[in-house]
């Protein structure tokens, strides 16, 4: 007998007809963060699905909530309870917040506390004796850790891969011997203003932590060209970024020995650094001219047109150069420039208090920086947007000229 076409067909949800397995490969394949928000709007068992998914989370929570959170994301890979270094609140996070976080997050792997500043020696000892998986720690400008505190991660967490301990002047070489024993798989490491640390702390650092891609050692001003010599040398084959603002009593062994052993250098900031003469820089500049991508010497008074002409010539790969302040700088090293066979990469340019420099110099320069997103000619007293008007200087249609410092500088040197 012919199906009534009236007859009821049964209606069935997606749920019904999708298990927990096949939401979870749907999920996987959201790429947007918002497409995966929306996915957990659908209903509470989507809801679930999305949290146990979940891999990284920014919170600002106590312990309570934080143990809600962990039974609720079990696989968190990533926790993010950074403050603003301007805007923090009150009380923060706390030793309190560190334990549960020790004893709840068994997956966890990267943790930012940056700017915490209410933690101390003994919430780090608690995830030092618990996340033996953490790989990622920054703990910068939490001002009440000591070597204590960090001296338990490092025992704790071998499998640590990057450590950033900005602004931490307590951190003293005993954490270095600890990292080159336990640590040996750390590719970034960031002391900036870690004053106690030596050219002892890092040349024990070195031998046993081969692996380093990124140091800061920004401002630490007890290093100079024996602790630089002995990272380059032990980290040729890895070293990409280096820097070294403030850092005075560094000079021109430095650079040589990056010239000899880190030719796949690609970002060296040298600020301050005044020490450094044209000749070690030439040197660099022919080692590391299929790599430099990034490089600041600002203030570096003893750099000229000779290596400034150098590095502009060789290094075609160079993105960002600051030269800020370097006032034996002249259009003559700009000579070779302008020439059709011979352009650059240049996206961000800073002669800002370069004295000798003329708007002659910087039409030669544009001509071969047709890419250029920033200039920087602050205080150049040859080079006023008046004048450039007047010189009908043609600036690239996305660059911006910082004349007078109205208008915010990149974030891509410091």
């Amino acid at each position: 007998m012919a199906s009534n076409q009236n007859d009821a067909v049964p209606l069935h949800s997606i749920n019904d007809n999708l298990g927990d397995d096949e939401l979870r490969a749907v999920l996987t394949r959201l790429e947007n963060q918002k497409d995966k928000e929306v996915f957990g709007l659908v209903c509470k068992r989507w809801l679930y699905i999305q949290s146990t998914e979940r891999k990284k989370l920014c919170v600002r929570a106590g312990p309570h909530m934080l143990g809600r959170i962990a039974a609720r994301f079990i696989r968190l890979r990533e926790l993010d309870l950074s403050q603003s270094v301007s805007r923090s609140f009150y009380p923060g996070v706390t030793d309190s917040d560190l334990e549960v976080i020790a004893t709840s997050f068994s997956c966890l792997r990267i943790l930012n506390l940056h700017s915490c500043k209410g933690i101390t020696d003994k919430g780090l000892a608690a995830i030092g004796s618990n996340l033996s998986s953490l790989q990622s720690l920054d703990v910068s400008y939490c001002r009440k850790i000591t070597d204590k505190g960090l001296l338990a991660v490092a025992e704790g967490c071998r499998d640590l891969r990057t450590l950033h301990l900005a602004g931490c002047r307590f951190a003293s070489d005993s954490l270095m011997k600890a990292l080159s024993n336990n640590c040996r798989n750390v590719e970034e490491l960031g002391l900036q203003g870690c004053t106690n640390i030596t050219n002892a702390g890092l040349s024990v650092l070195v031998k046993g932590c081969r692996k380093i891609k990124h140091l800061d050692v920004n401002k630490c001003s007890s290093i100079d060209d024996i602790g630089i010599s002995s990272v380059s040398e032990a980290c040729s084959l890895t070293l990409k970024t280096l820097k070294l603002l403030d850092c005075y009593k560094v000079g021109d062994d430095s650079i040589l020995s990056l010239a000899n052993y880190c030719k796949g250098l690609e970002t060296l900031v040298i600020g301050g650094c005044r020490n450094i003469s044209d000749e070690s820089m030439k040197s660099l500049a022919a080692a590391c001219s299929g790599s430099l991508k990034k490089l600041r010497m600002d203030w570096c008074l003893n750099i000229t047109d000779s290596s400034l002409d150098c590095i502009l010539s060789k290094c075609r790969k160079l993105e960002v150069l600051d030269i800020g302040c370097c006032e034996e700088v002249t259009d003559a090293a700009f000579q070779q420039l302008g020439s059709e066979n011979f352009m650059l990469g240049l996206k961000i340019l800073k002669v800002s208090n370069c004295p000798k420099i003329t708007i002659e110099g910087i039409k030669k320069l544009l001509k071969s920086c047709e890419y250029l997103e920033y200039l920087d000619v602050r205080s150049c007293p040859l080079i006023t947007k008046a004048g450039c008007e007047e010189a009908g200087v043609q600036f690239p249609e996305s660059c911006k000229i910082n004349f007078t410092g109205n208008l915010a500088e990149p974030d891509v040197l410091h």
